[in-house]
Parts: structure tokens; sequence; C-alpha cells
């Protein structure tokens, strides 16, 4: 599955933090990339410029 776009990610990154735990931004973003079914490959893919991982950038604009 391809990393959907930012958008998608909201409503996950709300269910992740609607138990009330504490958790570090690491570990929102993998609950949230388990959530969407992301392969392992899919977690790795770059952005364009190789910069910084796809799957960081879109929850981070989600987040935002």
């Amino acid at each position: 599955m391809p990393v959907p776009g930012y958008q998608e990610f909201m409503r996950s990154i709300l269910d992740v933090a609607s138990d009330g735990q504490d958790r570090n931004v690491r570990e929102v973003y993998a609950r949230v990339a388990d959530r969407l079914g992301l392969t392992e490959e899919d977690r790795q893919e770059l952005i364009p410029s190789g910069t910084q991982r796809l799957l960081d950038n879109r929850v981070g604009w989600a987040k935002t």
C-alpha cells in the first residue's frame, strides 16, 4: 500500500491519542503506520529530496 496523503493520517493520530497514554513521537508514528497497514518498505520510503521519510513528513503535517 502506498503511503497515503496526510489527510488520511489525521483520524489514526486521534485514535492513537484517544486512550490518554503518553507516547513519544516515534511510537505514535509506528502505531499510526500499523493502523494503516503500511509495510516496512512503505515506512522507509523517502520524500523526493531524500532527506526525510515520507511517513514522518505526512504524519508531521497531519498532526499540525
